[in-house]
């Protein structure tokens, strides 16, 4: 009698057994990964500090680093000498200018006491003749010197563009953090001469990290933006971890299956892209396998 009731209860065990496992079963697999972005050099020299480490974590826009512009500076310093200098011819110029403009206007003032005396017969043709001579001469003068003074303006814009340029170049000598996140890899050290453009270190963040998995037709109806789905991890040999994450993008376009993945049915053809975004409680790295379930 034993033996009777024994087999129905194994039975009804191994049922259990089976549910359980197929409850687990996932819906997608993927990858996590991280917009990784690679920080370059902007200018050429000498790394003269660098002040990071593989894993430190960075805010944005804070300095790292400097590269050796002390030429730079020199070259500024001697273009600013230069304008100083043209100001000074300019300040020249500027009071000839006001010399002839004075000349001018006594000379306007006396062409017209002259005509008044002319019309009453008490001048000259010859004196207001004289007179509208210097005055022709006195414009041409003020007219050369005007012109004498634009060539120096734009002798001046010209070396403010100079310095502009040799400023700009100083500033992009210093590195300075884009992004805020974690420094992945280090790519330069200290007192290494670098070239414009060379990659100094690679950095991310990692405080969320996203999930990319492929998912078939079938499975696409039952996923939505920002939908609450269930991630796994490896926690160990025989277990996985549960997160919570959230569905923030779906590809709109099919693509064919890549080799790396594995959907719960069989391969099929085509499947598209869903990144589920988790919050890292720095369990996570880039690369790191994931499983989502997504009822």
């Amino acid at each position: 009698m034993n033996k009777i009731f024994l087999y129905p209860s194994l039975f009804l065990l191994m049922i259990l057994s089976a549910c359980s496992k197929n409850d687990k079963r996932s819906d997608a697999y993927g990858n996590f990964e991280a917009v990784e972005t690679i920080v370059s050099a902007e200018a050429t020299g000498k790394l003269i500090d660098f002040n990071i480490e593989e894993g430190q974590l960075l805010e944005k826009d804070v300095t790292v680093g400097n590269i050796d512009a002390d030429q730079l500076s020199l070259k500024k310093q001697q273009l600013e000498a230069q304008k100083n200098t043209i100001r000074t011819k300019f300040k020249n110029v500027f009071s000839q200018i006001n010399v002839y403009k004075e000349q001018k206007r006594v000379s306007q003032v006396e062409k017209n006491r002259i005509e008044k005396l002319l019309k009453d017969e008490a001048a000259t043709t010859k004196q207001l003749d004289d007179i509208n001579g210097n005055l022709n001469v006195l414009d041409k003068q003020i007219a050369a010197i005007e012109s004498q003074n634009s060539t120096t303006m734009q002798e001046i814009k010209s070396l403010d563009v100079q310095i502009q340029q040799i400023q700009d170049q100083i500033n992009k000598s210093a590195v300075i953090n884009p992004v805020k996140g974690t420094v992945l890899m280090k790519l330069a050290e200290q007192s290494e001469i670098v070239n414009y453009g060379k990659p100094l270190y690679k950095i991310a963040d990692i405080s969320t990290m996203e999930l990319r998995v492929y998912v078939s037709g079938e499975q696409l109806p039952n996923v939505k933006l920002g939908q609450i789905v269930r991630v796994l991890i490896d926690s160990d040999k025989n277990g996985l971890s549960e997160l919570e994450g959230m569905v923030s993008w779906i590809s709109s376009k099919a693509e064919f299956t890549p080799k790396i993945i594995q959907t719960k049915e069989e391969r099929v053809n085509l499947v598209y892209a869903v990144k589920v975004k988790v919050k890292n409680d720095g369990s996570l790295k880039i690369g790191m396998p994931g499983e989502v379930i997504f009822k």
